[in-house]
């Protein structure tokens, strides 16, 4: 019942409803992802100034692509591909465009409606804010706040440790239980730092798993360049049911890609803005600018190599690497079976390897590098799932924080919470938990985006804003009077100007 409901919702409701407000944010901006495409690598060049003791605007950026990047850009891909056909990854790449407006909308609000922590002095800020502050509903901020906490706070952790888990398993026989164990050991460190060292850490982590997963892929493209042209036909043709021998036709291709892209990139769902909220820029377009290229770099860069790994590397291959694998696996778990019974569980092992994605990855790459292509992909996943569950990490405690921010008892059994969850995580079949957490997930999109579009002209006007102000000075610089009806809280905004003139 889960699964039907949770289908429903995301094949039909959601794919139309995002893609939806997703253009109307795109006409209504007049295409800010396109207007202001060099805008973001100018700001970007900002992004590294900040003030002592607060985030950086770079920092709360590998805040984000560390929960934006992870295992979709390396199964998701590959299981997108392989039910929809290649024609997925254009529609993907077409979700991509279009979330980045809706991202700069939903990022540029958690900034201008974020508050000041009186303890730390640190910024707080998300959807749940922006709700409260900007609607004035602490009712529906709640709601907002329960589906996030259960999601992204609780339930998704328990999955990274799980793939995680799996994937050493698989790359090294490492056991499930050593790597819960690691990797509760590694967070706890991590996690009772706060924020600012949770995005020390991003800070390291992030570009470096990034970089190397996209140097070693696109050495790959490099040394095989001349296959460019012919995935990108591929890609193309099979988006528009031009290649139908290819994937399960245009239907698929859209549905996939489309489901696929959301998934991948967060645009709507309503997690981003809480940690671009946490940044001390000069103007909240600012922060939501830099959101808008973390969409660009998950799912037109690392998803786009990924899917060349794959679609270059001939289909015999792919399919013979599969086959191996799963005997291989049915071999070592299953070894007293009999000849009939081996081949039912090896064809049941390659429908579930298929589906997990990463085994096609590492085949792709494999066939090219070597052997120690599948481990190099299973290290950079784990680095994903870490990075990853940071992420996480910081949503839940933003999520209690707002519930009530006085209250340190809930901040420690949610942490500890947490950890127990990435043990017991590590060693479990979530397949239950998670149709559960992708229903949440739905529900806590669709509160988002309602709130995004009655709070659409807020942000719309706060773009005019900036861009009245670029045409007179270099940076803007954001002034909570101007803007006397939108209830922002004015001290989260009182050294905006010195953002303007500090280095880290």
């Amino acid at each position: 019942m889960l699964a039907t409901v949770t289908d429903i919702l995301w094949s039909y409701v959601l794919v139309v409803v995002l893609i939806g407000i997703g253009l109307m944010f795109t006409i209504r901006s007049r295409f800010v992802q396109v207007r202001y495409f060099f805008e973001m690598f100018r700001v970007l060049g900002q992004a590294f100034k900040h003030q002592p003791g607060q985030v950086s605007s770079f920092q709360a950026l590998t805040l984000s692509v560390a929960g934006r990047v992870g295992a979709g850009n390396i199964a998701g891909v590959a299981v997108a591909i392989t039910l929809g056909g290649p024609g997925a990854i254009f529609w993907m790449w077409m979700v991509g465009l279009i979330g980045m407006a809706t991202s700069f909308v939903e990022c540029t609000l958690a900034q201008a409606y974020k508050t000041r922590d009186p303890k730390t002095a640190t910024f707080r800020g998300g959807p749940m804010f922006y709700i409260e502050r900007g609607l004035k509903s602490r009712k529906l901020g709640m709601v907002f706040t329960v589906l996030l906490l259960v999601t992204f706070g609780l339930a998704f952790v328990a999955l990274q440790s799980f793939v995680a888990s799996s994937s050493l398993k698989e790359a090294f026989g490492v056991p499930e239980i050593a790597t819960g164990i690691a990797l509760t050991v590694l967070i706890g460190v991590t996690i009772f730092g706060g924020v600012q060292r949770i995005s020390r850490v991003t800070e390291i982590i992030v570009p470096l798993m990034a970089v190397m997963y996209i140097v070693v892929a696109l050495g790959v493209v490099a040394l095989n360049f001349e296959q460019i042209p012919v995935v990108l036909s591929l890609i193309v043709k099979s988006a528009f049911g031009l290649e139908p021998a290819v994937g399960g036709g245009i239907g698929a291709a859209i549905m996939m890609g489309v489901r696929r892209g959301l998934f991948s990139n967060e645009a709507g769902l309503g997690s981003a803005p809480n940690v671009a909220a946490v940044a001390a820029v000069p103007h909240p377009v600012n922060q939501g600018i830099v959101q808008a290229f973390s969409v660009l770099i998950d799912t037109i860069i690392i998803c786009t190599v990924t899917a060349f790994l794959i679609l270059s590397v001939s289909m015999d291959v792919l399919i013979s690497g599969l086959v191996a694998d799963a005997l291989g696996r049915v071999v070592t778990d299953f070894s007293m079976l009999g000849g009939h019974e081996m081949v039912l569980a090896a064809a049941n092992e390659l429908a579930a390897i298929t589906d997990k994605g990463v085994v096609l990855t590492q085949i792709a790459l494999a066939h090219y590098v070597g052997p120690w292509g599948g481990t190099f992909v299973s290290v950079v996943l784990l680095l994903f799932v870490f990075s990853s569950i940071l992420y996480n990490f910081y949503l839940g405690e933003n999520a209690t924080h707002w519930i009530n921010p006085t209250d340190r008892v809930t901040f420690v059994v949610f942490r500890v919470l947490m950890l127990l969850l990435i043990l017991w995580g590590s060693t479990q079949n979530l397949t239950t938990v998670f149709a559960f957490a992708d229903l949440t997930m739905a529900l806590l999109a669709l509160v988002n985006l309602a709130a995004l579009v009655l709070l659409a002209g807020p942000a719309l006007r706060l773009l005019e804003d900036y861009k009245a102000q670029a045409k007179v000075r270099d940076v803007p610089v954001f002034d909570p009077k101007q803007f006397p009806d939108l209830n922002i809280d004015h001290d989260a905004w009182s050294t905006a100007a010195e953002t303007v003139a500090r280095k880290d």
